[in-house]
């Protein structure tokens, strides 16, 4: 099985025209803000929901203009920027107005390469891929499947923002002594989509308020962290459970171990932080060499192994016959949340 990896999905536009309809992952990493009609965002709008300059993503626009427009970027001018101005309440006297749909923020987030956002992005999307590609194919009813009004108010809603709308707006163009009817009509036809779209967001916030992950947001966060920005991170949590003389180390020459420290009552420990993809486990080659380090040259009394994924059955045997606790990408997500870690205790 193919396992997609962040560099494939940058240089693979067939790739990210796979991955065009998971637009959910916006809100997952981030609260993505829209226009008042609920659809679209302007340039400056996606700017700051990546945290880059506008001028980062007109020149990504200038390099992948095409593939953008196939995912609904479009630049409005003339009849049709009058309606929209006063469809969505914008006051802007530009002649031209760039707007993106939420497929082609996604696109954005797949191109984007000096974003923190965007790669938290990617790494949802791939954490997802994997997913879908490793569980099992389940031709049965599922007891809790997506409600039959959700994907109705959802289908209608598309229907009325890609077709309708834009049907009324050539007929109010063309139209004569009906103009006045037609414009009202498009309206009540712009109010029903509305309120599908707000009906559709507060179903989303209710399914979110009530599930079960308590520590939502906490992974995204360390996704998007670099590899020296995760060791910082895990010293972070190691002062915040108590321990003192807390060095990180991690880089060349750190002879094996990324943090050291002293737990409250004195007890050594010594940490290795792998910051990987969700997808690719930690390997018992990997715990092996680490038990070198930890117990023969550090003769630590605490060794601690955190990553952002998980170990391979092998690995956790090794590291559980020789004293190593392993954190996980379960576990850190907890301990990042404010559990403290049981061997620090």
């Amino acid at each position: 099985m193919n396992v997609i990896d962040e560099v494939a999905l940058l240089q693979s536009q067939a790739l990210r025209r796979g991955l065009a309809e998971r637009t959910e992952v916006l809100d997952r990493v981030k609260t993505l803000s829209l226009l008042p009609d609920g659809i679209h965002v302007t340039t400056a709008m996606v700017a700051t929901y990546f945290g880059v300059g506008i001028k980062a993503i007109r020149s990504l626009i200038f390099d992948h203009r095409e593939e953008l427009a196939a995912n609904g970027y479009r630049v409005l001018t003339g009849t049709e920027l009058s309606s929209f101005k006063e469809l969505s309440g914008i006051k802007s006297r530009t002649p031209t107005l760039a707007i993106f749909s939420r497929r082609s923020i996604l696109n954005v987030a797949m191109l984007l390469r000096d974003s923190k956002v965007a790669r938290q992005v990617r790494t949802y999307l791939l954490d997802m891929e994997y997913a879908a590609r490793t569980q099992p194919v389940d031709n049965f009813v599922h007891s809790e499947p997506e409600s039959l009004d959700t994907r109705i108010d959802r289908r209608i809603t598309h229907i009325l923002g890609r077709t309708v709308v834009p049907m009324f707006n050539a007929l109010i163009e063309a139209s004569g002594e009906h103009h006045k009817e037609l414009i009202s009509l498009r309206d009540d036809v712009k109010k029903v989509e509305r309120k599908l779209c707000s009906h559709h967001h507060r179903l989303r916030r209710l399914e979110q308020a009530q599930g079960p992950r308590p520590y939502t947001g906490v992974m995204a966060s360390i996704d998007g962290m670099s590899w020296r920005e995760f060791e910082h991170h895990v010293a972070v949590l190691l002062r915040r459970d108590g321990c003192t003389d807390v060095v990180v180390h991690g880089g060349p020459g750190d002879r094996g171990v990324d943090v050291t420290a002293l737990t409250a009552d004195g007890r050594s420990v010594v940490v290795q932080c792998k910051s990987f993809a969700p997808y690719r486990p930690v390997w018992s080659g990997e715990v092996q060499k680490f038990l070198g380090a930890s117990r023969v040259q550090h003769r630590a009394d605490v060794a601690l192994f955190v990553a952002t994924t998980s170990f391979t059955p092998d690995a956790r045997a090794i590291a559980e016959t020789h004293g190593i606790t392993v954190v996980d990408r379960g576990h850190l997500e907890k301990w990042s949340a404010g559990v403290p870690l049981p061997v620090l205790q």
